[in-house]
């Protein structure tokens, strides 16, 4: 599955990230990569969802097919079952064969009406901050074997060193974004005490404290008033911070 390939596999998995403007895509496009190198190495059509967790964030999953998210959203519904075992143990669970494992009575029941007869959870490493599991299902039982866990747990290896990528780049370009939103608001606020203070021939400080008033009088935001009242001078227009990204 990967063991020959693991520098191509890597090449592949930036290539993905570099196309790619959001968390959740890379998410599909890693779970398309997983189940492809999987069912080559299974020999039965194999699904895989990724559920990637982040301090402060949601669960966000994303997978090869509509029916790999779907359970792996049950199973985080439920709460328990191997994808969350991998994550939360940090090494590998397999549920063998889910007419006879007698773990995760419920999960099983749903694997079982979806034609799943097997499932594997393979942790990705990403740091004190997330962590992220590759959720395998396959529709035959004992598919997953000592070799394919192997090749699973070296692709999460690589899979993991692009997606911590992919997520200091996300969470950089929200900061950027945040920035510039703080910068925009700041800028109208600006404009709206200039406008008091040529109008009412008072200190900023003065003009900022009118403004705030105004602010709580109106039961809105500081700068949703400031942006009224440029507009009212002004006339409608987006007023934005001007710099060089």
């Amino acid at each position: 599955m990967v063991a020959t390939h693991v520098t191509e596999d890597f090449g592949q998995l930036v290539d993905l990230i570099a196309s790619t403007e959001d968390i959740k895509s890379v998410l599909d496009g890693l779970a398309a990569f997983a189940a492809a190198a999987m069912t080559n190495t299974a020999g039965v059509p194999v699904s895989c969802a990724v559920t990637l967790r982040r301090r402060k964030h949601t669960a966000t999953i994303g997978g090869s097919s509509d029916r790999a998210v779907m359970l792996d959203k049950i199973e985080q519904a439920l709460g328990d079952g191997p994808c969350i075992h991998a994550l939360e143990s940090g090494i590998p669970v397999l549920l063998g064969d889910v007419s006879s494992d007698p773990r995760w009575p419920e999960y099983r029941t749903v694997l079982s009406a979806a034609g799943i007869s097997s499932a594997l959870g393979v942790p990705m490493a990403l740091g004190e901050d997330s962590g992220a599991v590759l959720d395998y299902f396959a529709p035959v039982a004992g598919r997953f074997t000592d070799r394919a866990v192997s090749d699973a747990v070296m692709f999460a290896e690589t899979a993991g060193k692009a997606l911590r990528l992919s997520i200091r780049i996300a969470t950089s370009d929200q900061r950027a974004r945040d920035l510039k939103a703080a910068m925009d608001t700041r800028t109208v606020i600006d404009l709206a005490c200039g406008m008091i203070m040529a109008e009412n021939r008072c200190s900023k400080d003065e003009a900022f404290t009118l403004l705030r008033h105004a602010s709580s009088n109106r039961n809105e935001k500081l700068h949703v008033v400031a942006e009224s009242l440029v507009e009212r001078f002004a006339g409608p227009q987006k007023v934005t911070a001007h710099f060089d990204e």
